[in-house]
């Protein structure tokens, strides 16, 4: 009798260690969320989560009632042609001058001189910053001197800002929707180059796996969309 009355004892105080256990558990990784998520301010990711909680959290339910949003603002109007002089990503520190690229005999795009690895390349048989169309600008990744104009173009970030500004004195806005690398086997052209029917933008540069007899395996492509114009 006395050892049953032991052991259930032992359980009950191991049952209520567990319950314990589990209730610092969850307060953990509440606190770990609160901290954590959303990122921040101004993306669209971050501004759709905290929605999103207040919308389910119940709190204020019947007093305030739900929060009043504004009505998204309307597109930019896509600009005139005037072509690019020079190439900014704040969130990666990158301010460049640009230069024009065409196809060459090979309706290949050209690539800024390798000599000048702080130059962007747009093309200039496409649309012009801002304006209407899928506009392209390239850029090395590294040459033999080290790292280049897009070394870490892998690291943008949705939301983040491309700026571009134009010989008129004007600035396209571009936001970023989406980073990619393909296999430069099977580039999906019609997704990177097609037209959406708005004004966009394709940032592309080198990725995957070097090798010193064919050079790199993949691109690394930004796909971004016109938000502002100044």
């Amino acid at each position: 009798m006395v050892q049953r009355r032991y052991r259930r004892r032992a359980w009950y105080r191991t049952r209520a260690y567990r319950l314990a256990r589990t209730a610092v558990l969850v307060v953990v990784l509440v606190t770990m969320w609160s901290r954590c998520g959303p990122a921040g301010p101004g993306g669209a990711a971050g501004r759709h989560a905290v929605a999103s909680a207040g919308s389910h959290s119940g709190e204020g339910a019947g007093a305030a009632g739900p929060a009043s949003t504004a009505p998204p603002a309307p597109p930019p109007r896509p600009l005139p042609r005037s072509r690019p002089v020079s190439f900014r990503v704040p969130s990666l520190g990158i301010d460049a001058p640009v230069t024009p690229l065409r196809l060459d005999a090979s309706r290949q795009l050209e690539t800024p001189p390798v000599d000048r690895p702080k130059l962007v390349g747009w093309y200039e048989g496409g649309p012009t910053p801002g304006e209407a169309g899928t506009a392209i600008a390239v850029g090395h990744r590294d040459t033999r001197t080290g790292p280049a104009v897009f070394a870490g173009l892998a690291q943008a970030k949705p939301g983040k800002t491309v700026e571009v500004r134009r010989v008129d004195g004007r600035t396209a806005v571009y936001s970023v929707d989406r980073v990619k690398v393909f296999d430069k086997v099977g580039f999906p052209d019609e997704e990177v180059y097609g037209s959406t029917g708005r004004p966009e933008l394709r940032v592309i540069t080198c990725g995957g796996l070097f090798s010193r007899r064919t050079g790199y395996t993949s691109n690394v492509v930004v796909f971004a969309h016109l938000t502002a114009t100044k």
